[in-house]
């Protein structure tokens, strides 16, 4: 078929000289506009040269024109006045005269001005030499006829008709410089339209010559990587459309014929490999029941049934003996209707499935009573349309647990003798992972139980954090591991995240889980920073097993203890060996929190560091265990890699988030628990928080009532007015009485509580204590304590801070319309 399709292709000409000869005519086109676009700004260059060469006999004209006047007015002053200051500016003219004449000359741009200019500094010189040197000698001299009528007549003629050449010089030089410039603008002009032409042509080319090259040659090479890509993915029924171009469409013709070959002799390996990776990845006998049917329907028979014995189903030993009484697992076809019996129902052993193999029946209407026990059932079979039938035996270590079943209708083609290979493969795959999970089922039932029972069943929900989680035990034989986590609300808004992995598996595991993740929330609930919390729990670690009569062994955990503060948008954590945290920004940017994670827990005299982050809002935190980026096939670093792709590429939600990483990096059954836990942050608003400096002076109680109500006043909160009023006074006064400078009173509103905060530089905590009859202190905590939801204190850097809890009355939904 390669063959013929190739004869088949039309003789085109190939792309290679094709494509190399459009090039090259693209290429030389382009180049001529180019060289024209050069030309045209050459001469226009040379155009604006010559007019700019113009400039300097204007100027130069200018000067002399000076001069003549300087040496004119500085004349005529002393001829009128006799004065010899009046001969500065005469002798200046006459001595300059010479030299800016000659300048003149040299500068004219034509031989016409040239000529114009020796006219101009010859009749300047013969006025200076012939009349305006004489005259004034003759002034000094004192010769009465110096200013006489004819005397000035003639100097005034003689300076009108320098005057008139030097105006006939500025206006021919004008005329040429307006012609020059005009010039400069027509190909000014003819540039623009020059460019504009060669560079809508050079456009138009360049766009004609990518179309071509994407009509021929990208689309279909396009179209071919789809395919490809599909058949990398497994669709192993696509084709690429033909074209018939030159080399592309041959080459599309040797890919569809590969495919289709591909697609014929993977066939029968594809439902082995599915099989393969669909049986046994859960310990269920069910469940293994049901991927067996998914995998053979429809593409090794049109219906599957598997029955096996009762005491499989509750994790028993199987019976040889009472191998008969079957119970029917598992169902499926590519119809509804057909007349087997449901699931849960008995079954019997069809005859002809021994241990010693399977069993063929090519055409079931030939010899009923050979395969069917109950001949009834055989004729609704047969009345049915079944054609063919496979039974094989389910026996694991030579104990038969029950059998499986592959019919095929009249519609297909009947079972051949090939595929009693597949069927046996089938069954002894099926076999052995319903024996893992009827030897484990009990255990680990246990265990889950357990593990479950300890796992929160339910993250609280909080305003300023979004989270979603996922927890997947692991399905190895040796049992769930020690994986925890949780989300504890803490004072002020802050929330804690913690994430832990206990070493081991089973039910030790487990049990010591949960007594980690209770000592973590209790000493959350004393508001610890992240790394005394983590010492505290290290100490505990260390003596889990004192006291026991048999220690379990060797105990070690990890930990990650995150406390995010959504006023400061600070999130302080310490790691005790466990990895650290993923940080995705609003942008989408995946980074990984810096910082080092400290010594596991059990180890002891170590101490741990704690790491500041500051978030924005939206800022998302991806907390993992081990098991979610480390396997026996998958190296640690690899998988921080995946997962920080995983992480990068965005979901509509967290819980799609979540699904994403999960399906991404859980290639196959884990062999230790993931742990996957997704907080997305939101930062308070600031309008939610008030916070005000209290001076350590009594008098300042009143000023704090008031402020505290009159921001009640602007959140809507009037109706705890008086109770907060109260509480406000008793922490105050006592950060006052009992406390130090600084003292601070915070109040933060969120979606669900009203929270006040005093703070002091005294790090003595208050202690709730009863206070008798005739003691005059004493009362003011046991006050708030009543008044409030909640109360507690928390040591900072700076002293200690005292909180309370007021839940916000409920928002009264407005009447209908």
């Amino acid at each position: 078929m390669l063959r013929r399709g190739l004869r088949k292709t039309p003789p085109h000409g190939g792309l290679v000289p094709l494509t190399a000869v459009t090039g090259a005519l693209l290429a030389v086109l382009i180049g001529i506009v180019f060289l024209m676009l050069v030309w045209a700004v050459q001469d226009a260059r040379g155009s604006l040269q010559t007019a700019r060469a113009g400039r300097p006999a204007l100027d130069q004209a200018g000067a002399v024109q000076k001069v003549v006047l300087d040496m004119e007015g500085g004349q005529l002053g002393y001829v009128i006045t006799r004065q010899d200051e009046f001969l500065g500016p005469w002798r200046a003219g006459r001595d300059a005269f010479p030299a800016q004449a000659q300048r003149l000359v040299d500068v004219s741009p034509s031989d016409g001005q040239r000529r114009l200019a020796r006219q101009i500094q010859q009749a300047g010189q013969s006025f200076i030499d012939d009349y305006s040197a004489p005259l004034v000698d003759a002034v000094r001299r004192g010769d009465p006829q110096a200013a006489s009528t004819e005397s000035t007549r003639e100097g005034r003629r003689r300076v009108e008709e320098l005057r008139s050449r030097l105006r006939d010089y500025l206006g021919g030089e004008r005329l040429v410089i307006d012609a020059q410039e005009h010039a400069i603008e027509h190909r000014m002009d003819r540039l623009a339209i020059g460019a504009s032409i060669g560079v809508a042509g050079a456009v138009v080319l360049i766009v004609g010559y990518g179309a071509y090259v994407t009509r021929v040659i990208v689309w279909p090479v396009r179209r071919m990587a789809g395919t490809a890509t599909r058949l990398a993915a497994g669709d192993l029924s696509a084709r690429v459309p033909p074209s018939g171009r030159r080399e592309i469409g041959q080459l599309e013709t040797a890919f569809n014929t590969m495919a289709a070959s591909l697609e014929k002799s993977h066939r029968r390996l594809r439902l082995l490999y599915d099989a393969g990776t669909a049986l046994g990845n859960t310990l269920d006998v069910r469940r293994t029941a049901d991927e067996l049917v998914r995998v053979a329907v429809p593409r090794f028979a049109d219906h599957v049934t598997v029955d096996v014995a009762a005491a499989v189903l509750t994790g028993g030993e199987p019976d040889g003996a009472d191998g008969t009484a079957l119970h029917r697992v598992a169902r499926g076809g590519v119809r509804d209707d057909a007349p087997l019996n449901p699931v849960g129902a008995p079954a019997a052993l069809c005859r002809g499935a021994t241990g010693a193999g399977a069993a063929l029946h090519t055409d079931l209407r030939t010899a009923p009573a050979g395969w069917a026990a109950d001949p009834r059932c055989a004729d609704r079979l047969l009345d049915y349309g079944m054609g063919s039938l496979i039974t094989a035996p389910l026996s694991a270590q030579g104990v038969p647990m029950g059998q499986v079943a592959f019919w095929r209708t009249g519609d297909s083609p009947p079972f051949e003798a090939a595929d009693l290979s597949d069927a046996e493969e089938l069954a002894a795959k099926t076999a052995a992972a319903i024996d893992n999970a009827r030897r484990y089922t009990r255990e680990r039932e246990t265990a889950l139980a357990l593990q479950h029972s300890l796992l929160p069943h339910g993250l609280p929900e909080r305003p300023t954090v979004e989270v979603a989680y996922r927890y997947l035990p692991t399905g190895t034989p040796i049992g769930v591991g020690g994986d925890w986590l949780d989300v504890i609300p803490l004072s002020g808004t802050r929330v804690a995240l913690v994430v832990g992995d206990v070493v081991g598996h089973g039910i030790h595991a487990s049990a010591t889980m949960g007594r980690l993740r209770t000592a973590v929330r209790t000493l959350a609930d004393v508001d610890l920073p992240p790394e005394e919390l983590l010492t505290h729990l290290d100490d505990l670690v260390l003596h889990l097993d004192d006291g026991a009569l048999e220690p379990a062994g060797e105990v070690g955990s990890t930990c990650l203890y995150a406390v995010y503060d959504p006023v400061s948008r600070r999130c302080s954590l310490a790691s005790a060996g466990h990895p650290l945290p993923f940080v995705i920004t609003p942008q989408g940017a995946v980074e990984k929190a810096p910082g080092q994670a400290g010594p596991p827990l059990g180890l002891g005299g170590l101490p741990f560091e704690t790491t500041e982050l500051d978030l924005a809002g939206g800022t998302t935190l991806a907390l993992f265990s081990n098991g979610l980026v480390h396997s026996r096939n998958l190296d640690l670093s690899q998988g921080l890699e995946r997962l920080r792709a995983a992480l990068a590429t965005p979901g509509e939600s967290l819980e799609a988030t979540c699904d994403h990483v999960v399906a991404a990096l859980r290639s196959c059954e884990p062999a230790d628990d993931v742990t996957l836990l997704l907080a997305r942050t939101h930062a308070l608003p600031g309008d939610r928080v008030a916070t005000w400096e209290v001076p350590a002076d009594p008098e300042e109680v009143a000023r704090a009532r008031t402020l505290t109500t009159g921001q009640l006043g602007a959140w809507h909160l009037d109706e705890l007015s008086f109770t907060t009023e109260l509480v406000v006074s008793e922490l105050v006064t006592n950060a006052i009485r009992y406390g130090g400078s600084p003292i601070q009173l915070r109040l933060i509103r969120d979606d669900a509580m009203l929270i006040c905060e005093v703070s002091d530089g005294s790090s003595t905590a208050p202690h709730l204590r009863r206070a008798r009859i005739f003691d005059e202190g004493g009362r003011g905590l046991l006050l708030v304590a009543q008044l409030t939801q909640r109360w507690g204190t928390r040591q900072t850097s700076a002293g200690k801070t005292i909180w309370c809890e007021q839940a916000l009355p409920p928002v009264e939904a407005s009447p209908p319309g």
